[in-house]
């Protein structure tokens, strides 16, 4: 499971009185229950989600032992751009050829952000976990006392009781994210679509519903679809210091102060807003940031997400 903003697709359902205060996992079972009933979840399913509910070892394991050092560029780049990676890609892509250009006329989405984040998410649905959600929501809202993940888990029985897909089928990673989009059972009920026109939205198994959901949720929040998210650029003049987020300038200052673009790049007005990233530090890549760019950190609130998405996208489709 990559870092996530869990801010997104909250649900409405969030506040569970009392679970900080739970003394052990039955009394949170029971405020869990109660709130899932208050909220028009029917007692059967209520109870069939829960019944044999434990907290998860491996789950918690996993989350109070995660990696406490942060990775370079360079060893991310080389992990998520798999030569495996980049092959099972070029494939997908070549596959859904005519599906992509029909999510894109749709939604106004690229099939190069499209690839990076189904790529880097699940490996185009080949991983999306074997966790049961709600198992895995259960545990994190107890085990924290987090209200955010007690709501996503009464989100994930609201999916059971719309017939949208059995218990059996909700699995995913450690943390609750489910489908080959790894969606948050919140962002699934508010922003996944039926793409394939066969009911409910099935992010599991459907290659349309699952591109056409992803197009839908970077089209929500605002994806530009004359931009591309970011460029690979030369800037050997520029150090971390006059880069980063927060300095925005246009195309056209950035290339009088000796920002090159590359052959190849897109072509777009100078007044272009935009911000230089040098993810390796000085000396190494560079890397043009657009608009669209924070928008791919709304899936997942990591520079190098953003980037490498882009970079995936890109080499998938040129390959």
């Amino acid at each position: 499971m990559h870092r996530r903003s869990f801010l997104t697709g909250v649900s409405l359902s969030l506040a569970l009185p009392g679970l900080a205060q739970a003394r052990n996992f039955s009394g949170f079972l029971g405020s869990l229950r109660a709130r899932a009933l208050a909220d028009g979840i029917p007692p059967a399913i209520v109870a069939q989600t829960t019944r044999n509910l434990t907290p998860n070892a491996a789950i918690l394991k996993l989350d109070h032992h995660q990696a406490e050092f942060t990775e370079t560029w360079d060893d991310y780049y080389s992990h998520v751009l798999s030569h495996a990676r980049l092959r099972a890609g070029a494939q997908k892509a070549a596959q859904t050829r005519n599906l992509l250009a029909a999510v894109t006329s749709r939604y106004g989405v690229g099939a190069e952000p499209l690839l990076g984040i189904w790529g880097i998410e699940t490996n185009y649905g080949a991983d999306q976990g074997d966790f049961s959600v709600i198992d895995a929501l259960a545990t994190l809202a107890w085990d924290r006392g987090s209200p955010f993940f007690a709501g996503q888990a009464i989100d994930a029985m609201r999916i059971i009781a719309s017939g949208a897909a059995p218990a059996a089928k909700l699995l995913g990673s450690y943390a609750g994210a489910m489908g080959q989009p790894q969606f948050m059972p919140g962002v699934y009920l508010s922003t996944a679509v039926s793409f394939a026109g066969n009911g409910h939205p099935d992010i599991w198994d459907s290659d349309a519903d699952t591109l056409a959901s992803m197009a839908n949720y970077l089209m929500k929040y605002g994806w530009r679809p004359e931009q591309p998210s970011s460029e690979p650029v030369f800037a050997p003049d520029l150090t971390p210091a006059q880069t980063g987020r927060k300095v925005v300038r246009s195309l056209a200052e950035w290339q009088r102060a000796g920002v090159q673009r590359l052959p190849g790049a897109p072509i777009l007005p100078g007044d272009t807003q935009a911000s230089v990233l040098l993810p390796g530090g000085a000396g190494g890549e560079a890397f043009l940031i657009y608009a669209n760019f924070h928008v791919i950190r709304r899936y997942n609130a990591s520079d190098f997400y953003a980037l490498a998405v882009g970079a995936l996208g890109r080499s998938v489709l040129s390959a």
